[in-house]
């Protein structure tokens, strides 16, 4: 099916779900990148609801061409920080990533974003998997029965992303100064993802910048703790071989290539909350 007809007949079916956008829906353009805004919205604002095969089937095609086109960043070949064969810092669009499992931060109701094109991760990465994301999200949340706890983590699969799969978790929201419970959920975030990722097997974690947007963790300290956590975990046998500090901002990569004493330099791309 060509590119923009895939896109209308998706929009076309996401409208029949959900009538209520219809008038919003016709003041978009007819143009290629009109109508693909316009699915993303409605891709984001679509509650948990069974998904029909043929939208699915459309919906995969559609994202798997368009993972191609971005291209696909084999996470295995970034280099490491010198010092630290494991671990290497990336400017980069996350959703690009070939690794075992890319990180994203979620908030408590874990359903990814429902702000139409927000730019925030769990948008991006949610936006790029394709609607099972949120429908598996969905199925595990109705067994737990209540929101998720701060410092946790979840595995779904990573659907029409290069990464197999996806470690969900809720970061510290700050509010004021930093507190200790916050540095604490913090680390925890990343303790809970290496953590489920060596039980599953997993060697190559990609993590984006926990708590540092939307959530307001100063990105300096955020950088340490993720760093400390990290290579203490490292200290540690088990089979998670690489992680992939993922960032957004120049300033990020900076921070982190100073705390793990390298000197700056690398790519660009996407991926805090």
């Amino acid at each position: 099916m060509e590119h923009l007809t895939a896109i209308r007949t998706l929009n076309e079916i996401l409208l029949a779900e959900m009538p209520e956008y219809q008038p919003q829906a016709r003041e978009f353009p007819q143009d290629e990148a009109s109508q693909r805004r316009l699915l993303r919205s409605l891709m984001n604002v679509r509650p948990p609801m069974p998904l029909q095969d043929d939208f699915l089937a459309i919906q995969d095609n559609l994202l798997s061409a368009e993972r191609e086109n971005k291209g696909i960043v084999d996470g295995a070949a970034l280099p490491a920080v010198s010092g630290h064969p494991k671990i290497t810092v990336w400017k980069g669009d996350i959703t690009r990533l070939r690794v075992d499992a890319i990180v994203n931060a979620a908030n408590s109701a874990l359903l990814g974003c429902f702000h139409p094109c927000h730019g925030c991760i769990d948008n991006a990465i949610h936006s790029a998997a394709g609607l099972q994301l949120r429908d598996e999200c969905n199925q595990m949340m109705q067994v737990q029965g209540r929101p998720e706890p701060n410092g946790r983590a979840k595995l779904t699969k990573g659907y029409n992303l290069p990464a197999k799969y996806v470690l969900h978790t809720v970061g510290p929201i700050v509010r004021g100064g930093v507190t200790a419970r916050d540095r604490e959920e913090l680390a925890s975030c990343y303790r809970a993802c290496l953590t489920l990722a060596a039980e599953h097997g997993l060697e190559s974690v990609a993590f984006c910048c926990i708590s540092t947007g939307e959530f307001h963790f100063p990105n300096q300290e955020a950088a340490e703790i993720a760093v400390k956590t990290v290579t203490d975990f490292f200290r540690q046998e088990m089979c998670v071989r690489k992680v992939i500090f993922n960032v957004f901002k120049d300033i990020d990569r900076a921070i982190y290539r100073r705390i793990l004493g390298e000197d700056q330099g690398a790519e660009a791309g996407a991926g805090s909350r």
